[in-house]
């Protein structure tokens, strides 16, 4: 008898164990995962159309920093020109920071936003360019990682071990029940060959 769903009678005790221990594995991955498809499906299309969402709010801002001088010798005390930064509100890590004579820039970046100072070192006096571009350019940064801690690289990698194991998976599935088995690889070689093409096609 054959039930629906499942290999044939008949099937030898490991290839059926192995049916089992995949159609489990797929299930319960593909429910961990699911959150991770909808996430990088939906921000796949806002970073193929950023134009749909303007360029964001751009503000400058200027004044005087509290502890000024920032120099020791000839050397910058950027730990505290960092944190007097920061308490203007300033968010992010800093991405950048260089020196000029008396002139300091640091830059602070986090997904969707964007802080450029400029301070005098002796005087404590800046300029501040701040760049918020919402949330749909944060979600963006968050897909491709840019301007994000280490640890949500690795979110980003486990998430694409999880989709490639749902993937693998289904696939197995597909090739293990014979009622699929064939319409699995007819159409696993066209999407390829679909896949292919349009690559190939686009990288002309």
């Amino acid at each position: 008898m054959t039930t629906a769903g499942r290999p044939r009678g008949g099937t030898s005790p490991l290839r059926a164990r192995l049916y089992a221990w995949a159609r489990t594995l797929h299930l319960y991955l593909s429910l961990v995962a699911f959150l991770s498809i909808l996430f990088f499906a939906v921000t796949g299309l806002t970073l193929n159309h950023p134009e749909w969402f303007g360029e964001g709010k751009v503000g400058k801002l200027s004044g005087t920093l509290p502890h000024a001088p920032y120099l020791e010798g000839e050397s910058v005390d950027w730990l505290a020109l960092a944190e007097d930064l920061r308490a203007l509100g300033l968010r992010g890590r800093v991405a950048d920071r260089g020196q000029s004579g008396d002139q300091a820039w640091l830059s602070f970046r986090a997904p969707g936003y964007g802080a450029d100072a400029q301070v005098d070192l002796k005087t404590g006096a800046y300029t501040l360019t701040l760049t918020e571009a919402g949330l749909v350019a944060a979600l963006n940064d968050l897909h491709k990682g840019r301007d994000t801690p280490s640890g949500w690289r690795w979110v980003l990698d486990l998430s694409a071990l999880f989709l490639a194991l749902v993937s693998l998976t289904g696939l197995l599935l597909s090739l293990l029940f014979r009622k699929t088995r064939k319409a699995a690889l007819l159409t696993l070689l066209s999407g390829l060959l679909l896949f292919g093409g349009l690559a190939l096609w686009a990288a002309l």
